[in-house]
């Protein structure tokens, strides 16, 4: 022990200075003897002494002076070598700590002796952006709850609302908290609250770290004081910042880990983070030491720059005063500040000073107010975690801090103490957030700090209380909005006192204020401190200023002139920031109004907002008219008035009046949401159009669904309110002022507007109206339930288009604020959908496109809830209103309701609330009544600029008018009329029923002198007094709206007419004299003598366009009068509408009744012709032009389609063989000499000649789908857990390879590249659309789409171009083979001779070499044919022989590519040729032409006659013991290890083309009998000794019947009994057992595997039979397939009976003696089999029956493959990958787009595409759940295959909802890699230059 203490003192090193260091041998000496010698002098009752030695050794280890000292010089002596220096002493240090924690232990047993004493029940592990995470809204009880995905997957949440994210801030996990989170939704660890059952912490465990850990934290403090420099003014000094942080990483990592550790040692870390006395010991920088002192005033100095005051002596607004006294005192004072609050803007609005700069510019000095300058400019730090927050902040949030920060949440203590520090800091956290540059990562951070401590209610509460975080909250946010002020220029541009945001600022362009307001919304999501918020009048003061900055933001001023040179974008910023910092805490405190006893809340809101808007009004210099040309869409003062006064009396039962202004209060209100409205009209009248597209942004995205709810909606809402407040005369005369469209509202037939150009008027008009039917039938804040309005918005949203649930989601707009409770996908959300929608599910469009799920509106909603007005209100296009009526119309014709175009329905409203009743009366107002009068009288006089839409809406009102009508009120109305209101000799009164019977006889118009009405009218002009006795019998004076509202408004604000009429009647006057150019307006009297009823009964006989079509229907039915609801007239055009209004007039009052029928007697005079004007006539015209150029547009285009259509026909016909296509050279007609083929290009037919070739438009691509064919049923899935692996061992591909391998070890290389066929991987397969062109013509087509510099998704100088007819993608061109159909017809005729005469013909055939026929453009396009089809695939799938560049090479690609297009056609037929027919394969073949191509070139390559396999089919050979001699020298491969299929296409490929019919049937004879004895041999190897013994003596005795050579039992006998003289039988082991079949060979069974080893080369023969003659196959069951097929090629006898039981031995024909030429065969196997009996034997078991070729068995569930492939490791570099994908042919994992796995400049998928399916790549992206393909250097996006439980898509997994497989999507995608569609399916191609 002494020896350890003298250790001790030594390591100290005394008094020593810390320069002079010892040697380091000397503190290396033991540092673990060290720690425990001071362990256990501490662990002493008087450790004093103890204590005292570990500082001393502490302050050595520790010192912050050396390493740092070098980076703080300046970096110059960084790099000059002190770069080894720091790192080095720090690890020491860390080694140290490290030691003295564990006191002597091993510190990895120190580890875990404390995590055994983890009392931990919450889980808080903390992750960083782009961590996959869980939320479960069913669970969370706060909306910003997440878990990590082992709780999630731990936990039971199943039949939950849940989905999977990214997080984007990062986050922590809420498990374990029931704060956060129900408890029945805990993980299995974190269910038991263990903290009981846990043991007591031994006192000395934790001691070590108690001493070490502040003087550690202390470190890590003076480096960080030390390391940061001011960043000068412009540079931005991150990178010192980033070096800084990165030398501390391994401190700050150890920090980490101590946390990971437990409660424990957590508990120990608080108490030094929060300890105020070792902070003060240890940082006061007072002591002696020179280095403290300069650290602690760095810290000063960094506190100063921060623009922060470090108070010494003043008393200070503290959080944790240690003694009680101080604390109270600070909240006294406090509650002071808050006294002084109140007063606040109204002292500093007399004082503002004028001579300030910016005191004019900003309207409220909160700088001036003592309280608030606490909250931005004091911090005082009182221990560690408030100092070390400081720095957090300073250097912009590091990922590492915040995360050590974070993960000690789950110790309550710290979680109190670091949210309190935090809320301390929030002033300067906005500080430095503002001046960052890197503002969004900074805000993701800042995030991920407080939403673990402001989603927590009682801590949030906690908070709220003791430190004022509401104040904090609000201050700083409007501190931070004061920095971009500017002037408004609304109103009174000069003179306005009201500032607002400035747009284009970073601080809103960017978003940076987002994470402060993302506080502040959730802390409002507290109902307790919502409901601080909400009682402290103070507060709410303070924030409708902070509202008012918004209020009338981003102006737009209409451009009159010039085109606007520089649309800015800057509206985004304005309506996010609208969205986010005043409308969602606005939803935020509306969720907490929701009873009764909250009314007090919202009358408080009500009086601060009216008093906001009464200044803003104010300010803005605001009287009664807006100025023109101005709209702003920001009106957030207005809506939160809005939307409180609808909960108030939606929800709280208030009082409406009561919460109300005065009349002229609503008057100033109604105007600017009137002049929005207004402005959306004229922008959609294109009357903005040189503003720019950005003006239309706006108006699409102030109704757009995640804004309407919190824009239009609560516009209209107070629309509405006024409107049934104020005068109706004075709220209708307004709204069409503010249309512009009063000049229009006139009798006469000629007008003028002075406010709108013509082009303009009509869609103003319909603006104007439209707008009135919506504020008059809109309920959504007039009486509608929550559920009620969620039907009608799905209705709306649903009759528009069909829609995915997710965009349903998506368009629907609930509550912004997400903490509302009304959660999307709630349960009401799905009650509702499943009530009004049907679902579609997911289907294939023949073109291949893919549909997502759909839902569709059931038909009863089509036929009672579409809802017109809700459409218009809801649309963002117009187009969708034209949308949702097509499909109306669609649905009316489809039920057989209605046949015509019809308008849009009239649907009843739900009644209003009775607060609102005074809405209705707009409709019963006589200005209403007048207009509407005069737009039915223009409409049937068609004066111009009038419409359909118009009378629509007019029918509208007047219907809403019956529909609402008052009781019968005439009395009291006629005593109310005076001479002065001037329009009371147009209607007795304001009721609408009574109105519309009134006649008006006569009305005075002004018109322009031109106007025809002056010169008709003049007789009765001149006599004043015929006019004045005129006068009371109905003439109408002139009408002026604006007159009539100018005298209401004064009437209202005045409340006496006499002074009013001075004040209007100038105004009137100037706004009616027009400008001088036009002509004078004079008067003019017109003579009417209709009543509203006249009128539409006349408009019905006009729109039927009969005389006398109305009768009224109760004169044949009466019963209708009893009861009205008709559905005949619930749907229909503008007939019904007329006749359903008139129904209801005469249900209303017998009066109107009465009137109806007797207008209806009368008959009607025909409606006056018009009169055409010139420009009318014009117009006319060009109509009619229009009408004449639509027809023949028309006639074009039937034109053009029935030639597609005969197109079609031929080229892609499909369902009907019989039409021959002139590309097949066919037999059907002799007398054509020629194939004639049709060039698509010129146009010109003709055979393809010698110099002239035709060719075919060809794609060829290099594939490995054959190669991908298995034997085994078991279908291969996808791995989805380490221990399932796929071996590719099984494949088609694999077995092939090995065999040609054995082969080329024992045989001659040339004579094995005879005996096999290449090509299962990387063969080439050539496809046609079948149609045809000429070379020379291809040429130029190819030379113009090299010019055309129009992007392709092909490269033409890859030679790949489109089909010039049917745009099908190719890449080549296969020319014709000159051939006439007669000269076919006569070689097809069946010769006689005999088998051996044929045999002598082929062989000599074969023997004469192909000399290549003259250099004539055909040969030369055959050649570079030959060399397209080379290059398409990789050298390595061309060249197998040993010897590189051998022809033999080049001989076996050839015939391959052969073999590789007839065995993948066999696939396309699946697998076999029982459905016959010529298959669409058939249809667009090019076998015909390939064939050509390739025996052209097959016959350059003589196989010399000796080796000519033919001769050892056909001849018996004499010298064979010779053989025997020369063992040494490789032999020819045994004509039974010939894959039959091969020598097949050798021996037709050598052949002269074209070939005669029975040369190919004595081919496909011969080789029958080998591939029959292959059979044979094969059995004989696969059953047991006693079968074959067995079957050795019953064939030896038929052997001498008479046909023994069609006997398989004799042949089997003999076979056995040759092979059993070589080696073949012997050598069986034990072992062999296993493989032989335990089931005896019956002889049914026996007959059955000798035909199903004999059918693939019967179908690949036939196939080639069908191709060069032009056979049809016949069609057949399965189990006759080889007796079809064998007939079919001519193996069959003709004579032959099929009466017993079929055989397959009796196709044989043997060319010379059976048993002769059978034991020469056998021979060539016992003589390799002496030497290799093994491989003589694998050789001989071929596997004939491949099954056809799948894509892998995915799973189910698509979380399945994310859990367990997203955090797989890449296997070349370890790391997880950031884009993971899986190849779904042969289930490899790959990187997409990762350098780490790249070769030779080729990315992993692609060079993976190239190895796996020879440039065909099918990937599943893991993240994205979307597949993609790569086809060569081109590569799409195909569509997902997994969807959710409503048939859609979620690509990149955004929804993060549970995906299901779509077995059919995934059916398609395999037909397409089966059929090699890719190219032509899917569309959007793009090239991946090799990065994928």
């Amino acid at each position: 022990m002494a020896a350890a203490a003298a250790a001790a003192a030594a390591a100290v090193g005394g008094p020593q200075p810390p320069q002079a260091e010892m040697p380091a041998s000397g503190l290396a000496l033991d540092k673990a003897a060290t720690a425990a010698h001071l362990k256990a002098a501490l662990s002493r009752p008087d450790n004093r002494a103890g204590a005292e030695e570990l500082q001393a050794l502490l302050e050595r280890v520790l010192s912050a002076e050396r390493p740092l000292a070098a980076a703080a010089d300046g970096e110059e002596a960084a790099a000059a070598g002190g770069g080894g220096g720091p790192g080095a002493a720090e690890e020491e240090a860390l080694e140290w700590c490290k030691c003295l924690l564990a006191g002597g232990g091993g510190y990895d047993e120190f580890c875990a002796a404390v995590r055994a004493y983890d009392p931990a029940a919450l889980c808080g592990l903390v992750w960083t952006a782009n961590f996959v995470a869980y939320r479960c809204r069913t669970c969370g009880i706060s909306p910003c709850m997440s878990l990590c995905a082992e709780c999630f997957h731990q936990g039971d949440h199943t039949g939950h609302d849940f989905n999977m994210f990214r997080s984007q801030a990062g986050g922590a996990c809420d498990c374990g908290d029931s704060n956060v989170m129900r408890e029945s939704g805990f993980c299995k660890r974190h269910q038991i609250k263990s903290s009981s059952n846990i043991p007591c912490v031994p006192k000395d465990l934790l001691m070590m770290s108690e001493f070490v850990l502040p003087r550690f934290i202390f470190c890590l403090i003076q480096y960080l004081r030390e390391g940061y420099n001011e960043p000068a003014a412009d540079v931005p000094s991150e990178k010192d910042l980033n070096k800084v942080l990165q030398l501390l990483e391994p401190q700050i990592s150890f920090l980490e880990d101590l946390t990971k550790m437990g409660g424990a040692m957590r508990s120990v870390l608080t108490q030094v983070l929060t300890n105020q006395q070792s902070y003060k010991d240890l940082t006061s920088g007072l002591g002696e030491n020179a280095y403290a002192r300069k650290s602690h005033e760095k810290y000063l100095i960094a506190l100063k720059s921060s623009g922060l005051t470090y108070p010494e002596d003043k008393l200070v607004y503290g959080i944790q005063e240690p003694s009680a006294g101080t604390s109270t005192l600070a909240v006294q004072g406090f509650a002071g500040a808050t006294g002084t609050l109140g007063q606040l803007d109204s002292s500093d609005e007399e004082d503002q000073d004028g001579s300030q700069g910016l005191g004019k510019r900003k309207r409220v000095k909160l700088s001036s107010n003592t309280k608030d300058q606490s909250i931005m400019d004091v911090l005082k730090h009182k221990s560690f975690l408030e100092e070390l927050l400081f720095w957090t902040i300073k250097y912009e949030f590091p990922q590492k801090m915040v995360t050590f920060l974070l993960n000690m949440l789950p110790d309550q203590e710290y979680k109190v103490a670091f949210t309190k520090t935090f809320v301390q800091h929030y002033a300067f956290i906005m500080k430095t957030l503002k001046k960052s540059h890197e503002s969004d990562t900074m805000s993701n951070r800042i995030v991920h700090i407080s939403v673990q401590l402001f989603s927590n209610e009682e801590l949030a509460r906690q908070v709220t209380e003791e430190c004022q975080l509401l104040d904090i909250m609000v201050t700083v946010l409007l501190y931070m909005m004061e920095s971009c002020l500017i002037k408004s220029e609304l109103q009174d541009e000069e003179n306005s006192l009201h500032v607002v945001v400035n747009c284009g600022e970073a601080l809103l362009k960017n978003n940076t204020y987002w994470p402060l307001v993302s506080d502040f919304i959730n802390i409002l999501s507290h109902q307790s401190v919502a409901k601080r918020f909400l009682e402290d009048h103070g507060l709410l003061v303070t924030w409708m200023n902070f509202v008012s900055f918004f209020q009338g933001m981003n102006l737009n001023k209409r451009e009159l002139n010039e085109h606007v040179e520089f649309e800015s974008q800057t509206y985004y910023a304005a309506f996010a920031a609208e969205l986010e910092a005043c409308a969602q805490p606005m939803w935020g405190l509306l969720s907490h109004c929701k009873i009764r006893e909250t009314q007090e809340y919202t009358r408080n809101v009500v009086r601060y907002c009216l008093e906001a808007l009464q200044d803003w009004f104010d300010a803005i210099n605001f009287v009664d008219e807006p100025a023109p040309n101005q709209v702003t869409f920001h009106l957030p003062l207005h809506r939160y008035y809005a939307m409180f006064l609808s909960k108030a009396v939606k929800c709280q039962e208030l009082d409406l009046d009561s919460v109300l202004p005065d009349q002229e209060m609503l008057m100033k209100l109604m105007i600017h949401p009137l002049q929005i409205q207004a402005s959306l009209a004229e922008i959609h009248s294109n009357m903005w159009v040189r503003n720019g597209l950005q003006i239309k942004g706006q108006a699409m995205t102030y109704v757009q669904s995640h804004f309407c709810n919190s824009m239009i909606d609560p516009d209209i809402y107070l629309l509405q309110v006024c409107a049934s407040r104020l005068d109706p005369d004075y709220f209708i005369s307004s709204v069409f002022e503010r249309f512009k469209v009063v000049d229009l509202l006139t009798m006469a037939s000629q007008h003028q507007n002075t406010v709108l150009d013509a082009e303009h008027e009509r869609s103003m008009l319909e603006g104007a109206l439209t707008f009135l039917v919506i504020l008059l039938s809109l309920r959504l804040h007039l009486g509608m339930s929550d559920d009620e309005i969620l039907r009608a918005e799905m209705v709306a949203q649903l009759c528009m288009n069909d829609r995915t649930h997710s965009s349903l989601l998506d368009l629907i707009p609930e509550n912004p604020n997400p903490k509302s409770g009304i959660v999307p996908g709630s349960y009401s959300f799905e009650s509702v959908l499943s009530a009004v929608a049907d679902f579609k599910a997911p289907v294939f469009e023949p073109g291949g496109s893919m549909q997502q799920g759909m839902y569709t509106p059931k038909a009863e909603v089509w036929d009672h809830e579409f809802d017109p007005v809700m459409v218009i209100l809801r649309t963002v296009y117009r187009r969708d209103v034209q949308s949702a009526m097509d499909r109306y119309t669609a649905f009316l014709k489809q039920s057989g309701k209605f046949p015509g175009n019809p308008w849009p329905p009239y649907k009843k409203r739900t009644p209003l609330h009775p607060s609102y009743k005074g809405l209705m009366r707009l409709l019963h107002c006589k200005t209403l009544h007048i207009v509407l009068f005069t737009l039915l009288y223009k409409i049937l006089m068609d004066h111009q600029n009038l419409s359909e839409h118009v009378l629509c809406m007019v029918l509208y009102l007047i219907e809403l008018g019956l529909e609402n009508s008052a009781e019968e009120e005439s009395d009291e109305e006629a005593s109310v009329g005076g001479p002065e209101r001037c329009h009371d000799s147009w209607f007795p009164g304001s009721n609408l029923v009574l109105n519309m019977r009134h006649f008006i006889n006569y009305v005075r118009v002004r018109v322009p002198e031109t106007a025809p009405e002056v010169k008709r009218d003049s007789p009765a002009s001149t006599s004043s007094d015929s006019l004045g006795s005129l006068q009371n019998s109905g003439t109408a004076q002139v009408f002026s709206l604006v007159a009539e509202r100018r005298k209401k408004f004064q009437e209202i604000i005045n409340r006496s007419s006499s002074e009013a009429n001075q004040v209007v009647r100038p105004k009137t006057s100037n706004k009616w004299s027009a400008p001088g150019s036009a002509p004078q307006l004079t008067t003019a009297i017109l003579e009417i003598k209709e009543s509203i009823l006249s009128l539409l009964i006349k408009l019905h006989h006009k729109l039927s366009g009969k005389q006398n079509s109305y009768y009224p229907p109760w004169l044949d039915d009466i019963e209708i009068l009893i009861q009205p609801e008709i559905p005949k007239y619930s749907h229909g055009d503008g007939i019904t509408a007329v006749e359903r209004i008139l129904l209801k007039a005469a249900l209303q009052s017998r009066m109107n009744k009465r009137i109806i029928e007797e207008i209806c007697r009368k008959v009607t005079p025909p409606v006056p012709p018009k009169k055409i004007t010139a420009a009318e006539k014009k117009t006319l015209d060009k109509e009619e032009r229009r009408q004449k150029a639509r027809e023949r547009q028309q006639k074009l285009l039937a034109e053009f389609a029935s030639r597609q259509k005969s197109f079609m026909e031929t080229a892609m016909d499909v369902d009907s063989p019989e039409s021959d296509i002139p590309m097949e050279i066919t037999t059907a007609e002799p007398q054509v000499s020629e194939a004639v083929y049709d060039c698509v290009i010129c146009g010109q037919s003709g055979p393809s000649s010698e110099d002239r070739p035709t060719g075919l438009v060809v794609l060829l691509q290099a594939s490995s789908v054959l190669g991908q064919c298995r034997d085994n049923i078991e279908p291969k899935k996808l791995p989805i857990t380490e221990e399932e692996q796929i071996y590719p061992w099984d494949t088609c591909a694999a077995v092939h390879d090995v065999r040609l391998s054995l082969l080329q070890r024992y045989f001659k290389d040339s004579s094995c590249l005879l005996a096999v066929s290449i090509g299962w991987e990387g063969g080439v397969y050539v496809q046609t659309c079948g149609h045809t062109l000429h070379i020379d013509c291809h040429k130029s087509y190819m030379e113009s789409l090299r010019n055309d510099q129009v992007l392709q998704g092909f490269s033409v100088d890859k030679g790949e171009f489109t089909c010039p007819l049917c745009r099908q993608f190719a890449n080549s061109v296969l020319p014709c083979y000159p051939g006439s159909n007669v000269e076919n017809n006569l070689w097809q005729r069946p010769s006689n001779k005999s088998i051996q005469d044929l045999i002598k013909e082929v062989e000599e055939l074969q023997g004469r070499p192909g000399a290549f026929p003259s250099e004539t453009n055909l040969s030369k396009e055959m050649e570079s044919v030959m060399k397209d089809i080379k290059n398409t695939t990789q050298k390595k799938y061309r060249d197998y022989s040993k010897t590189p560049g051998s022809p033999d090479n080049d001989f076996l690609f050839m015939y391959s590519v052969a073999r590789t297009n007839l065995e993948l056609e066999l696939i396309h037929r699946g697998g076999n040729l029982c459905s016959g027919g010529a298959s669409t394969a058939g249809k667009r073949s090019c076998l015909n032409q390939l064939f050509h191509v390739l025996a052209l070139h097959m016959r350059l390559y003589s196989i010399d006659s000796e080796y000519n396999p033919w001769r050892k089919l056909t001849q018996l050979l004499e010298e064979m013991n010779s053989q025997l001699g020369n063992e040494e020298q490789q032999s020819e491969v045994p004509i039974l290890y010939h894959d039959v299929t091969s020598l097949l296409l050798i021996q037709i490929l050598m052949m002269p083309q074209p070939l005669r019919k029975d040369h190919f049937t004595c081919i496909v004879k011969v080789l029958f009998t080998l591939l029959y004895t292959q059979g044979l041999v094969a059995l004989s190897v696969k059953c047991s000794e006693e079968d074959r013994s067995a079957w050795k003596h019953t064939g030896a005795l038929k052997k001498n019947t008479c046909d023994a050579e069609k006997s398989y039992e004799v042949l089997l006998s003999f076979v056995i009994r040759e092979l059993s003289k070589g080696k073949l039988y012997h050598e069986e082991g034990t072992q062999e057992c296993a493989t032989i079949s335990p089931v005896a060979w019956s002889p049914e069974s026996t007959e059955k595997y000798l035909q199903d080893f004999c059918l693939p080369f019967l179908r690949i023969t036939s196939l080639l039979q069908h191709h060069l003659f032009g056979e049809d196959l016949p069609s057949c069951q399965e189990e006759e397939e080889f007796s079809v097929l064998s007939s079919c090629l001519g193996l069959l006898p003709t004579f032959y009976q099929t009466e017993h039981p079929f055989i397959s031995a009796s196709c044989l024909d043997w060319p010379v003696p059976a048993f002769d030429i059978i034991s020469q065969w056998c021979f060539e196997i016992n003589s390799f089999t002496e030497r290799h009996a093994e491989q003589g034997k694998a050789l001989l078991l071929q596997e004939s029956r491949w099954k056809l070729p799948h894509l892998l068995q995915l799973p189910e569930n698509y979380n399945t493959i994310f859990q367990y492939y997203h955090r797989k490791t890449c296997s070349v570099c370890t790391k997880v990958p950031k884009d993971p994908a899986v190849c779904l042919v042969c289930g490899t994992f790959v990187c997409l787009k990762g350098l780490c796995c790249k070769q030779q400049s080729y990315c992993e998928c692609v060079l993976h595409s190239q190895n796996c399916g020879a440039g065909t790549g099918i990937f599943l992206l893991i993240n994205a759940s979307v597949i993609i393909i790569i086809r060569g250097h081109r590569f799409c996006l195909w569509g997902s295959v997994y969807l959710d439980a409503h048939g859609e898509e979620d690509r990149d997994l955004r929804r993060g909802k549970p995906l299901y497989i779509c077995k059919e999507r995934y059916k398609v995608l395999e037909q397409q890699w089966i059929s090699h569609t890719f190219d032509h399916i899917n569309k959007r191609w793009g090239p991946h230059y090799n990065g994928l």
